[in-house]
């Protein structure tokens, strides 16, 4: 029930800026539209998502799933009665988005704790969702398209709207096991929620392989992932066209798949160590594009980038879910996606500026030894590279 959920609700989380796009352009708004409509929902998720796991900490975050996919769905279905009646006023647009920003804060923290109380092996729970997550990110555009072409960008956001009440009627019909004892926060108040609040970055600060994970990430975000996805689209577009943009980008979620099965498999002792080693792969999606390499290299970059990441991030995610406590997971999951997205928007930012400067495919090379560099810098730290899986330390014992 909850594969099903994950897979769906990112089919529809992929189908959207299709929607967005396609939509707004039809009522005469531009890219800048495009833009704010897209940042309006980021904003809000990336701001309240530490206030997200504070709350999931504090009550069933089963019930606060299913009460935020079904806001999203009341959101979604009248951001599709707005475009089937054709009356798209941006700032309407905007305001679900930021309404989708908030549930989704709400939404993400419950994630991380519902896969240890689902399954006893934790890294193939989260290797299968990883493998179902990046079969909907292949398929989602291409589902958008073919209803942009045949209905209309409303029956984008009506599929859309479909999904979350997939997704919460899979969660409502979940039956999870009860929580330890003392797995949740108690206290009613502010200065209690403020507490609560003090205590997750307190338990954040005191793990060094957390923090710095977190710290090297944000580096990660301004100087690889944040250009190399805009200027990798500019690049292969303007040189080779849109087909040849497509297939890139469909080797890279193709590659995540086989990440995910690689990590179904491979039961590495240090996990972080070996999530560290395979993120070196990533330096074949800009440096590929950078170099000015033919599109068959430019793929085989992307599918190798691809499994990379998807390895790294089934141990990343195992080893938070595995180490950290459960009655203060949801919170540090949250510290976790706050601090990992946080510099994704100033990386995407200076990636115009630095290409106009520089050169786009100057900075897709920097971004390629920028990869390699972070990669290292994991490796540094000790902490990082010799944490030990959590059940091995528990065999050991």
């Amino acid at each position: 029930m909850f594969f099903v959920a994950r897979a769906v609700a990112r089919l529809g989380d992929t189908m959207l800026p299709v929607a967005l796009a396609a939509g707004l352009l039809e009522h005469g708004y531009g890219a800048g539209a495009v833009g704010l409509a897209m940042a309006s929902t980021a904003a809000a998720f990336a701001g309240l998502v530490v206030f997200g796991g504070v709350i999931a900490d504090r009550f069933s975050t089963r019930r606060l799933m299913i009460g935020a996919d079904l806001v999203r769905l009341v959101a979604q279905s009248l951001a599709a009665g707005l475009f089937f009646a054709g009356h798209v006023v941006l700032w309407q647009i905007c305001v679900i988005g930021v309404v989708n920003g908030v549930a989704g804060a709400v939404f993400q923290p419950g994630v991380a704790s519902t896969v240890p109380r689902l399954s006893r092996d934790i890294q193939g729970a989260n290797g299968a969702i990883r493998i179902a997550e990046s079969g909907a990110q292949l398929a989602g555009p291409a589902v958008a398209g073919l209803l942009v072409g045949f209905a209309s960008p409303g029956g984008v956001f009506a599929a859309h709207a479909a999904t979350y009440a997939i997704s919460a009627l899979c969660l409502l019909l979940l039956r999870l096991p009860p929580l330890p004892e003392g797995a949740r926060a108690t206290g009613r108040g502010w200065r209690a929620f403020r507490s609560d609040l003090v205590e997750g970055w307190r338990e954040f600060r005191a793990r060094t392989w957390l923090w710095g994970v977190i710290a090297v990430w944000c580096v990660y975000m301004i100087a690889v992932w944040g250009p190399s996805v805009p200027l990798v689209a500019t690049e292969v577009v303007q040189h080779h066209g849109p087909r040849a943009y497509g297939l890139v980008n469909s080797a890279l979620g193709a590659g995540t798949v086989v990440g995910g099965l690689l990590a179904l498999r491979l039961r590495p002792r240090r996990m972080l160590r070996a999530g560290a080693i395979a993120l070196f792969t990533f330096v074949g999606f800009p440096a590929t594009v950078g170099a000015g390499l033919g599109v068959p290299a430019m793929a085989a970059g992307a599918a190798v980038a691809g499994a990379g990441m998807s390895f790294w991030g089934v141990m990343w995610a195992t080893s938070v879910q595995t180490q950290v406590p459960a009655d203060v997971l949801n919170r540090i999951h949250a510290y976790d996606v706050a601090g990992s997205l946080a510099m994704l928007p100033v990386g995407q930012a200076l990636a115009g500026p630095a290409a106009e400067a520089l050169g786009a495919d100057h900075v897709l090379l920097v971004s390629a030894a920028m990869s390699l560099a972070v990669a290292v810098a994991l490796l540094a730290v000790p902490a990082i590279r010799d944490l030990v899986r959590a059940d091995a330390q528990a065999s050991a014992h």
